[in-house]
């Protein structure tokens, strides 16, 4: 059974514009999933406790039948392939891959919360699903 995802990209590294790109071809790319729509990208400021370059941010939307832990699976694959380094909280990043919403799911595991627990914090992101819930009908 299919459900929609909510996967927001960031990057703040590098080509951040080539970076979104690619996440967007990889994230559709995958097994038994269809990309749905497509938010505009919006600069933003970092957020947290490090300096740092400003975000370009988007968020798709994906129908998918893969289970929740393996789309975060391929969310890092594709960070890693991006030049990802998990080495400082918080910090910079070439490619940020985030699941905010999966269906009506809600999954509470040491590193996977759905809904992101960032989520009402983000009024960037807020926006971007109001622009994808067309999509979702």
């Amino acid at each position: 059974m299919s459900e929609l995802a909510y996967v927001a990209l960031g990057s703040n590294v590098g080509h951040r514009a080539r970076y979104l790109a690619l996440a967007r071809r990889r994230l559709a790319a995958l097994p038994r999933t269809a990309l749905r729509g497509v938010s505009a990208v919006e600069e933003t400021a970092a957020i947290g406790p490090r300096p740092q370059g400003d975000y370009l941010n988007q968020m798709i939307l994906l129908e998918t039948e893969l289970a929740p832990r393996r789309l975060l699976q391929s969310c890092h694959q594709i960070e890693r392939e991006a030049g990802r380094e998990r080495s400082v909280c918080w910090g910079p990043r070439t490619l940020d891959l985030d699941i905010v919403l999966f269906g009506d799911r809600t999954v509470a595991e040491p590193d996977l919360v759905i809904p992101h627990p960032e989520l009402p914090n983000r009024d960037f992101w807020q926006r971007e699903i109001r622009e994808l819930q067309s999509y979702a009908s």
